[in-house]
């Protein structure tokens, strides 16, 4: 895995945007209507051309494939990261629910159960921004079909995930870039369907952990950089009702942990990244758990390096957790610079503010500017692109007082005079 070593590289968390032909060939796709396949697949292959390009003339020194192959088909989504699985994984069923239809399931006193989305404490305490289409608050199209689990969960997108890997390495290789990076969803999110299979979650998340592998291995097979996706190890916080304790939450969290790593055993460890998010929306974000509450059970996953939300108003402030936490050797952290969570262009000035201060309490060579969250679906294209360069730029300048302030202090005392 590339890391900076004398400067500081780039990268992002994973989506970008699509070209609005794709977006409705998706919808069309998703919907029934009629698509030539091998039109399909053409267009495909020239978007992730396309979109390699873009991150390299955007300064981006490790690319993705945008999530090109994880079908969207709306402008405005923050679901295709997760729901692009329902079509790689056998056992899951339609029942006509949609992802806010399931039935509430509250906590009891020493058991810690998700509850729907709907009973989201952060949606109930802000129910009427929520409910009123004009208040900025976003969570996207809501998917009318939502599957659930009536079956063994197995995996059959061998052919997806070989049509993803060619598009995205060929784009590399046509654009001179060495490394790239492809993201997959673990099995923690996986498992947020419906379950009338499965004896129990537990049991239910290890069955998807076993499903996910074989997608994982054949990222890390084909020689790239694979980024788990897993929100819930941070997100399902908000999703518990009412609030649980920290320490049930991560007693809870640490069975998905251990599912995660069940997964990735035998992969190495410095060809994966794990990305950890409260969830992307536009909202008020204010049951978020605290990343000083979860950090410790983040670093607990078998992974190279950690991405994370670092640059909304949220939790731009937690930086300071690393005064007290120390990142193991030979760990790498892609702390987000530019968020997502605004349409407002981050200043390269305070891009690089914000990566000097993870630079100092880590060191300059463990740490990988990138973004909060995807980008694709959640601000503007233009908007997004404008991001990523301003991502790069931040980096230049950060890099610049990093390394030269570390080559002045070492000149010897006579040759500074």
């Amino acid at each position: 895995m590339r890391h900076s070593q004398d400067r500081i590289i780039t990268s992002h968390a994973g989506s970008l945007p699509r070209p609005d032909d794709l977006i409705e060939a998706n919808r069309q796709r998703e919907t029934g209507g009629s698509v030539d396949e091998s039109a399909f697949r053409a267009m495909l292959r020239a978007g992730v051309g396309e979109v390699v390009r873009r991150q390299k003339e955007a300064g981006i020194d490790v690319p993705g494939d945008g999530e090109y192959g994880k079908s969207m088909w709306h402008k405005i989504n923050y679901g295709a990261w997760w729901s692009y699985s329902f079509h790689r994984l056998s056992g899951l069923e339609l029942k006509g629910l949609g992802l806010y239809d399931f039935p509430v399931r509250r906590s009891q006193p020493g058991e810690v159960v998700l509850s729907s989305f709907a009973d989201r404490r952060d949606r109930l305490r802000f129910a009427a921004a929520y409910g009123d289409p004009e208040s900025g608050v976003s969570t996207g199209p809501r998917l009318k079909n939502w599957p659930t689990c009536t079956g063994p969960i197995a995996y059959k997108g061998h052919e997806a995930i070989q049509a993803d890997i060619a598009n995205f390495k060929a784009a590399l290789q046509a654009n001179g870039i060495e490394e790239g990076f492809m993201t997959s969803i673990g099995p923690g999110s996986c498992s947020r369907i419906g379950n009338e299979y499965y004896k129990s979650d537990e049991e239910f998340v290890f069955a998807c952990a076993d499903a996910m592998r074989p997608e994982y291995q054949a990222i890390v097979d084909a020689g790239l950089v694979l980024q788990i996706d897993d929100p819930s190890i941070a997100e399902n916080f908000d999703q518990i009702n009412p609030e649980p304790s920290v320490e049930d939450y991560r007693k809870f969290t640490m069975v998905r942990v251990e599912a995660l790593n069940h997964a990735l055993k035998g992969l190495p460890q410095d060809r994966i990244r794990f990305h950890l998010c409260w969830g992307s929306w536009h909202g008020p974000h204010t049951t978020d758990i605290a990343m000083r509450d979860i950090v410790e059970v983040m670093l607990a996953i078998n992974a190279g390096a950690y991405s994370f939300e670092a640059g909304n108003v949220r939790h731009e402030h937690e930086w300071s957790v690393w005064k007290d936490v120390k990142l193991p050797d030979g760990k790498y952290i892609l702390p987000g610079v530019v968020s997502h969570a605004t349409n407002v262009v981050e200043h390269p000035d305070l891009v690089a503010e914000r990566i000097l201060r993870f630079a100092k309490l880590v060191g300059r060579e463990n740490v990988i500017a990138a973004t909060d969250c995807g980008l694709g679906g959640r601000v503007h294209p233009q908007i997004a692109w404008a991001k990523l360069e301003s991502l790069s730029k931040g980096a230049e300048i950060a890099s610049k007082a990093l390394w030269r302030r570390r080559t002045r202090a070492a000149r010897p005392k006579a040759a500074r005079a």
